[in-house]
């Protein structure tokens, strides 16, 4: 089942959801604002390991929140530039975040489980290829858009997801990233 993680090197992308895989998830609620985001355990030094393993670290996340009027682009890029450079200081980095501000409701939106914000990241980084990219997240709609870009699927946490869209399973990018040194290495 973890077969695909041998063969990672610089030629591969690694694409994660947010909220829930890289901060903690507010439910029902936004991070507005920086004091809001907090870093799950473990995730800094993690992004700093899988910055030396990973070509490209794309982060994709549904920022319903700026449709519903909650909160605004300047907001959330605010929260993003703080995230970078916290994520630097430890020693990792992200390319880029590309973010949907739809609703849900909304049709033909860009929300995950579409695949358009991973079309769009391959349209700023024309060499990602999806069948050399794996998407964390830890939801069914972060495993769908996963599978509908042609990228492998890791689900990290206890949600219950379709087990037909996830490859893997693990509890959290630290231990993704256990698994990945013993496979590759």
């Amino acid at each position: 089942m973890t077969g695909f993680l041998k063969n990672i090197d610089k030629n591969w992308t690694l694409f994660l959801d947010r909220d829930g895989v890289i901060n903690k998830r507010i439910y029902g609620g936004y991070v507005q604002h920086w004091e809001a985001f907090e870093f799950l355990p473990g995730v800094r030094e993690s992004l700093a390991v899988f910055s030396r393993i990973f070509g490209r670290i794309i982060v994709i996340t549904n920022q319903q929140g700026i449709a519903k009027g909650i909160m605004n682009e300047t907001q959330l890029e605010a929260v993003h530039c703080k995230m970078f450079a916290e994520v630097e200081k430890a020693g990792g980095k992200i390319d880029a975040v590309f973010h949907c501000p739809d609703e849900a409701s909304k049709p033909g939106n860009c929300r995950k489980p579409s695949a358009f914000m991973a079309l769009k990241a391959k349209k700023m980084f024309p060499e990602i290829d999806f069948s050399k990219s794996i998407m964390v997240g830890d939801a069914e709609s972060d495993m769908a858009f996963g599978k509908n870009a042609g990228m492998f699927t890791v689900l990290v946490g206890n949600e219950t997801v379709s087990p037909e869209i996830v490859d893997f399973k693990t509890g959290d990018l630290s231990s993704l990233v256990t698994l990945l040194i013993r496979e590759i290495l």
